[in-house]
């Protein structure tokens, strides 16, 4: 029997693995048609199609408060089935690369026990095209059909995985997949696909954090400490005879034991075995040791983690002791003693005009009735769209995170206000317009290399800010990216945003497709390592005109980026400096991207594609920016980027009370 996959009820073609092409599109003289982007959760009429690109709105799933997530509360869900009906979900969830990338052997076995049996009826629809998705299904039996927009796609009567992105997040469904005879689906709920790959992550962080408590060397180290480490830690297989490590070397690794064994040998005589969970080599970690034996893999192999000494110096130092590694404190962001504009009422404010708009409202140009020079942006979000879509914690976050932010190339935010159907954000006002307006101003939508660094520069200049008080921002993309009436650049919109505890993470899905680093499409914990993919991304997509992963669909997009940067074919534009800087932020493993080490983002800026830059006259504003803006007066929206009238349909009341602190 043949097993295909939809996605978000539209049918899959499987192909080998290519390098990916970049210029799949071209016009006859050569020239790249420019790309049309999808925005998810907007309709169509609202976006841009006269050849420009579309503005893309960013993913949240539900808000993860991992202090308080405690994986023994979750109960395993199992419901009983044949061997010949688990034997089909596997066989469809495994010839599915999408999901296939996304689990673990482990998890595999969850995931088909966690799925229910549900009968359909001849006519019936499973998914309706425009429909928020939170389920994954695979067909069992029966005869089913995709239309899109009423258009018939095709018909199918075998085992295919369809919903799968919905998994993630709720999503907007693109085809009506209907049932055209009696038979049955298997169901994946999303709150229980989240579950059990956020407590497989934790019960597996967990075990590593025993193992190395048990180390010697290192289980004198805080629990901070060894959390750390654990991001150090990679998964190695030796086959059996293969020799791990040989007397007489410099080691440069110790190693645990996940599963199998070894034989360890001194002078050619067998000392002893070793099983799971004991580890060798750990008098390589910390200096430079001949190995004292020899350790040889045993039959069928043996799968081990591995910690290389280079790796634990990048990240914590030339140190003599583990003990030596300092704690880093949280650095918050604290409200200056005096607030400015603290004494504008809400009342105070005339509309001009509308800046933009997107996700749950608009953002209005506002001016003081009475101080005409005081101009400011209104963000108007309807409280209605947040409870429904359950992002409370995050506008929450993005008031608490920005009114605290005080730095050039942040947006500063002042005041919030609050009403039966809204609350808005009182910001500074930037007229110079949003990055992804100016990538569209330019040939092939794409910047010449001095202008993208000086953007991607800015960029940098915010998240390092933000790191040192341990904010992550998790949704850089040129929409969010605005220029002030001199063309400076400035971070806006911190609805991603969070501010982590010490060195912790978080596993909340949010980010934009096309920019989504591989542990956040995998449901595994993160940190500033998402930042450092985002920026590698955005530089691509300034010099290029073009993501690095971008195509017809979100799965695919996921499918590409877990690919990796290694599939990509850099166009000729993309000289040898840029490239080795994109590949070295957009590693698959976040210990690995520059900026993750030691000396932190200042790795980044000694990147020689940013050699000869003057840090030091960007951060006092005195490098000329690229691309100036000739603003008339405090209200001249001449560089807004909002399209139309749209979105303006009045919502009703919203009386829960979550925003009693707006």
């Amino acid at each position: 029997m043949k097993f295909k996959s939809i996605f978000l009820c539209l049918p899959r073609t499987k192909k080998p693995k290519p390098k990916i092409s970049l210029r799949k599109e071209e016009q006859e003289d050569g020239m790249p048609i420019g790309k049309l982007y999808k925005q998810v959760g907007q309709d169509a009429e609202e976006q841009v199609l006269s050849g420009k690109r579309l503005r893309r709105s960013g993913l949240a799933g539900r808000a993860i408060n991992i202090e308080k997530y405690d994986p023994t509360t979750v109960s395993k869900i199992r419901y009983p089935k044949q061997e010949s009906d688990e034997e089909l979900i596997k066989t469809a969830l495994n010839n599915n690369e999408f999901i296939r990338n996304l689990l673990e052997d482990e998890q595999l076995q969850a995931i088909v026990d966690a799925m229910y049996f549900r009968e359909v009826d001849s006519g019936e629809v499973i998914i309706r095209e425009g429909t928020i998705g939170t389920r994954l299904y695979v067909s069992a039996n029966g005869t089913f059909q995709v239309t899109i927009d009423g258009k018939l796609k095709n018909s199918f009567d075998d085992n295919r995985v369809f919903g799968e992105f919905a998994v993630l997040y709720d999503v907007k469904c693109q085809a009506t997949i209907k049932a055209l005879s009696s038979g049955g689906v298997w169901i994946l709920d999303q709150d229980v696909y989240q579950d059990i790959k956020l407590t497989s992550d934790i019960q597996y962080h967990n075990k590593l954090l025993t193992f190395l408590k048990n180390i010697p060397k290192l289980n004198d180290a805080s629990d901070e400490i060894l959390k750390q480490v654990v991001d150090l830690l990679k998964h190695e297989f030796f086959p059996a005879e293969h020799i791990i490590i040989r007397q007489g070397d410099i080691g440069d690794k110790c190693y645990i034991i996940n599963a199998g064994s070894v034989t360890v040998r001194k002078d050619g005589d067998e000392v002893r075995k070793m099983v799971y969970g004991e580890f060798f080599g750990q008098l390589a970690l910390l200096n430079d040791t001949v190995r004292q034996a020899t350790v040889t893999a045993d039959s069928p192999g043996v799968e081990c983690f591995s910690l290389s000494q280079s790796e634990f110096i990048e990240y914590f130092g030339n140190i003599k002791d583990i003990k030596d590694i300092p704690e880093i404190p949280v650095r918050t962001p604290t409200l200056p003693v005096v607030k400015p504009f603290e004494n504008v009422n809400f009342d105070d404010l005339k509309v001009v005009g509308i800046l933009g708009g997107g996700g749950f409202g608009q953002v209005q140009l506002v001016q003081h009735k009475e101080h005409k020079q005081l101009v400011f942006a209104l963000k108007r979000i309807k409280k209605i769209d947040v409870v429904q879509r359950q992002q409370q914690e995050h506008v929450y976050n993005e008031k608490i995170i920005q009114m605290r932010c005080n730095n050039p190339f942040i947006v500063q935010m002042y005041k919030t206000y609050r009403d039966s159907k809204y609350i808005y954000f009182l910001m500074e006002s930037c007229l110079g317009g949003d990055l992804s307006t100016v990538l569209n101003q330019q040939a092939n939508h794409r910047l010449e290399e001095s202008a993208a660094k000086f953007y991607a520069a800015s960029v940098l200049e915010a998240f390092s800010y933000l790191h040192e008080r341990n904010i992550i921002y998790r949704d850089l993309k040129p929409e969010n990216l605005l220029l002030d009436a001199r063309g400076y650049l400035k971070l806006s919109d911190f609805g991603s945003a969070k501010q982590l505890e010490s060195q912790r993470k978080t596993y909340t899905f949010v980010g934009t497709t096309e920019y989504l680093a591989p542990e956040i499409i995998l449901n595994r914990r993160h940190n500033r390592g998402v930042d450092y993919w985002t920026l590698g991304i955005l530089i691509f997509e300034l010099l290029v005109g073009e993501t690095p992963f971008c195509s017809s669909n979100d799965m695919r997009t996921c499918e590409l980026i877990l690919r990796g940067i290694k599939e990509v074919n850099f166009p000729k534009i993309v000289d040898s400096k840029a490239e080795d800087l994109v590949k070295k932020l957009c590693k698959p493993l976040a210990v690995d991207r520059l900026g993750y080490q030691n000396i932190g983002i200042e790795a980044i800026r000694n990147h020689r594609w940013f050699a000869n830059f003057n840090w030091y006259e960007l951060r006092c504003g005195q490098l000329e920016p690229p691309i100036k803006r000739h603003i008339k007066n405090n209200t001249d929206m001449q560089y807004s980027a909002y399209f139309n009238g749209r979105g303006s349909v009045i919502p009703p009341d919203e009386l829960s009370g979550w925003d009693n602190e707006f």
